[in-house]
């Protein structure tokens, strides 16, 4: 790979109309792999960065908002998570959070695009902080839809999914992951108490999209929370759903998620009991049709 000096700006669209404008100090790596662009950038404002398809994936700056938000909330639900699966998440940061509970026997991490994971692991140290080498961890590039099959058939069984994936409406790669049809898949391979999280794009800029996750959750999940976080890098609040058999997330004290995190060796820079409080009870956000 190489490095190109910047200074260049990144036009990252927030929608068909809003855009955002990133500065970017150098290049570390470009590659169109089968599947997207990928590009590993130095920004101005957010540090090293992963890019697909012109749309940041994540920053050193402010990844942990992201990541903390997408994991520790299913994960703190569920009594004792053991084994794990995560859909998505190349660059081994969803990995690093799920490994960080002492629970945790098995994670695999399954991800289409083995670029993304070996750039990351030679660009982006501080993103998966040796996650990919803990001997928990099983990584496996293939077809995340592909792969939930196989479990179905296999009998396979885990207890928190995780779906770190594209957007559905930024990447054709990733839309079949989130219809009704595969969230019924996602309910047979948890064990009963088990508890699935997605992240689900953006509810203000496209709110079609979003009702479609929502909707698919719904249909196979008997508890449903929707919560939101600002991604600063991503210039709008990104929506995540969680869906449970028996948990629900919003019962959850503040004590109680605190004392979890602690028996299972969990330190956090973002999400702690209090944090977990505030994001079950904030509004999604949606445009505000006046009359």
């Amino acid at each position: 790979m190489f490095t190109v000096a910047g200074p260049v700006t990144l036009l990252e669209p927030l929608s068909g109309n809003t855009s955002l404008l990133i500065k970017i100090n150098a290049i570390y790596a470009s590659k169109k792999s089968k599947y997207q662009e990928i590009l590993i950038v130095e920004t101005e404002d957010y540090g090293p960065a992963l890019v697909l398809d012109g749309y940041i994936q994540s920053t050193y700056k402010d990844e942990a908002y992201y990541h903390e938000a997408l994991v520790q909330p299913a994960m703190a639900t569920h009594p004792s998570p053991q084994d794990v699966l995560i859909l998505g998440g190349g660059e081994g940061a969803t990995l690093r959070e799920v490994l960080k509970h002492g629970t945790v026997k098995r994670a695999v991490m399954v991800d289409i695009d083995g670029d993304v994971v070996e750039l990351s692991k030679k660009y982006l140290p501080l993103m998966h902080q040796g996650a990919f080498e803990d001997p928990r961890a099983e990584v496996r590039i293939e077809d995340g839809f592909v792969y939930v099959e196989n479990a179905l058939r296999r009998g396979e069984k885990f207890d928190v999914v995780i779906m770190d994936l594209t957007d559905p409406y930024s990447s054709d790669i990733a839309k079949q992951l989130y219809t009704p049809d595969f969230f019924n898949k996602i309910k047979r391979i948890l064990r009963d108490e088990g508890v699935v999280v997605t992240q689900a794009g953006n509810s203000f800029f496209f709110p079609e999209a979003y009702d479609m996750v929502l909707n698919a959750v719904r249909e196979n999940f008997p508890i449903v929370a929707e919560y939101n976080v600002w991604i600063p890098a991503f210039g709008y609040a990104v929506n995540y759903i969680i869906g449970s058999l028996v948990h629900d997330p919003k019962s959850l004290t503040a004590d109680e998620i605190d004392r979890r995190l602690s028996q299972r060796g969990v330190k956090t820079l973002f999400y702690t009991g209090r944090t977990h409080i505030g994001l079950m009870n904030m509004p999604v956000f949606r445009k505000i049709n006046r009359v």
